[in-house]
C-alpha cells in the first residue's frame, strides 16, 4: 500500500504564470537585491558623504529595502509553489470513515 495513491479520473490543470514567475525569481532576488546596495555605495561618493548621519539613514533605507524585498520573494515563490500543488492531480491521502456519517451503520 502505497502512502499517496493518485485517485482516478483525476486530471492535473495546465500551467500557467506560477512557473513564469518561479523561472524568474532568481534574477528578480539578485537584481532587487543589488538596487539598494548600489543606492548606498552611490551615496558614499556624492559630495554630502562627510555627514555620517546621513550616510547612516542611507545604509538603514537599504538594509529595510533589502530585507522587504527578500521577504516579498519568499512569500511569492511560496505562493507559487502552492499554486503548483493544487493544479496537479488528487492523492488519497488519508481516507477514513466518519464515525457522524449520516448513515453510521454502513
Amino acid at each position: 500500500m502505497s502512502w499517496l495513491r493518485k485517485l482516478p479520473n483525476s486530471r492535473s490543470e495546465a500551467s500557467g504564470m506560477e512557473w513564469w514567475l518561479l523561472r524568474r525569481m532568481p534574477r528578480i532576488f539578485l537584481i532587487g537585491s543589488l538596487l539598494p546596495v548600489l543606492v548606498a555605495l552611490l551615496a558614499r561618493m556624492l559630495p554630502l558623504a562627510e555627514e555620517a548621519a546621513a550616510l547612516q539613514v542611507v545604509d538603514f533605507y537599504a538594509i529595510g529595502a533589502v530585507i522587504l524585498h527578500w521577504t516579498l520573494v519568499l512569500t511569492i515563490s511560496i505562493g507559487c509553489f502552492i499554486v503548483m500543488v493544487m493544479k496537479g492531480p488528487v492523492y488519497e491521502a488519508d481516507s477514513y470513515p466518519l464515525p457522524d456519517s449520516e448513515r453510521p451503520g454502513d
